[in-house]
């Protein structure tokens, strides 16, 4: 009986020897990633990681599939790149949902919707799939339209311009970091503020209002 007392004991110490050793493993390779990342990730991208979201957005994000989400890290942080959803009536959830769908392959950080509700999809450090090759670089904000027009609702506009300044505070980003995803690809989006290019510069101009 002593013997196997004895078995049991050592065989105990070993399981606490081997977990203590795989815990110790386990926090050097989280400290070199960390360290890693302070070496080589940008000042921007950084920040993005710790910044809070305003109680005013709704955290909501879709699962990492490799397509929509990718879970992969911006390069840097230049712009914010605006977007209208180009499905007319449908409301942010519903285009949220759409990311997150299983076959879907475009995302973006955040929806605004009708009604001025702010939906966040994607975390602000990582990757939307939105804006083409200025993924690596852009946040990307989709907005809701009750129509072909593509002419934000009052409801929305307001709220787009909140969430846009609230950015370039939080980023140190000025005007000419606020761009469409038309000057990107030259593609009509968002089409009221391609088709209007007063009423974009008016939204810029209210977006830098709205930051002082």
């Amino acid at each position: 009986m002593r013997r196997s007392s004895s078995r049991v004991s050592h065989a105990v110490q070993t399981a606490g020897i081997i977990f203590i050793n795989m815990a110790l493993i386990a926090a050097i390779i989280i400290v070199s990633i960390n360290i890693y990342r302070l070496v080589t990730e940008p000042p921007a991208v950084t920040a993005l990681r710790s910044l809070a979201v305003p109680d005013w957005i709704e955290v909501d994000l879709i699962k990492i599939d490799g397509a929509s989400r990718r879970g992969t890290t911006l390069d840097d942080l230049g712009a914010i790149v605006v977007h209208y959803v180009g499905n007319p009536g449908t409301t942010a959830q519903n285009n949220r949902n759409y990311f997150n769908n299983p076959d879907s392959t475009v995302s973006a950080h955040f929806v605004v919707g009708l009604d001025g509700e702010i939906i966040q999809c994607i975390p602000l450090h990582e990757k939307s799939s939105a804006s083409n090759h200025r993924n690596s670089d852009t946040i990307s904000i989709e907005v809701c339209h009750p129509n072909e027009t593509g002419v934000f609702t009052d409801a929305a506009y307001d709220a787009l311009v909140r969430l846009t300044a609230w950015l370039c505070v939080a980023c140190d980003l000025d005007a000419d970091q606020i761009i469409r995803h038309y000057d990107v690809t030259g593609k009509s989006c968002p089409k009221w503020f391609v088709d209007d290019e007063t009423a974009w510069a008016a939204f810029k101009t209210d977006v830098m209002t709205a930051k002082e």
